[in-house]
């Protein structure tokens, strides 16, 4: 199954929201895996894997951007700003 590395920055207005871990899984069958975070009152850097089918792991992304997330995906080799 295909899985991709993104870099996400969640606005403030969404850092309490179960995002990541709950709606990307249940709404578009993927595999979220959250790798590294830096999270603060005001701001939500995460490093996160996502395994699906290139369709379901599009889907997910675009909705991601949707709700106001930035998502940046990275390539192998890349380390994003954490």
């Amino acid at each position: 199954m295909p899985m991709r590395k993104y870099f996400c920055t969640f606005p403030q207005h969404l850092i309490s929201e179960p995002i990541i871990s709950h709606t990307l899984g249940s709404k578009f069958q993927v595999i979220p895996n959250i790798r590294a975070a830096s999270i603060t009152d005001t701001l939500a850097l995460v490093a996160v894997e996502i395994e699906g089918s290139n369709d379901a792991i599009d889907r997910s992304v675009e909705y991601l951007r949707e709700r106001g997330v930035r998502v940046e995906e990275m390539r192998d080799g890349e380390e994003g700003p954490l």
